[in-house]
């Protein structure tokens, strides 16, 4: 049970026995996903770069956990759209490639527009 088809068939399974599928509608499941986000940025609001890096076990588990909540609600809103989210990730990297060329921006991570007319 390690793929992301074993995990979805198990999330679809857990919605439908508790009749949730109805509301598991992609505005309902975007705001879900936002909302777990934020969660998951309270654990490191105030950290500095270093102490992100280094957690405590215990908030680490907790951040593990916030981690699982978005994967969940991120799946939930594929299935739900019909989007393959590995197919839409290996199409974005790729894109992504095109923008972002190495020799550009090595170890320079401005937005692709702030490049100027020169970048990418």
């Amino acid at each position: 049970m390690d793929s992301l088809d074993d995990l979805n068939t198990r999330l679809i399974r857990f919605a439908r026995e508790r009749d949730w599928e109805q509301l598991h509608s992609p505005k309902n499941l975007s705001m879900a996903l936002a909302g777990e986000v934020g969660e998951l940025l309270e654990h490191f609001q105030w950290l500095t770069e270093a102490q992100s890096r280094d957690l405590t076990p215990e908030k680490k588990e907790a951040v593990a956990l916030e981690l699982a909540d978005c994967l969940i609600y991120l799946i939930r809103l594929a299935e739900r759209l019909g989007i393959d989210p590995i197919a839409a990730a290996y199409r974005k990297i790729a894109i992504n490639e095109g923008r972002y060329p190495v020799e550009r921006v090595r170890g320079d991570a401005r937005r692709a527009g702030e490049y100027g007319d020169s970048g990418p």
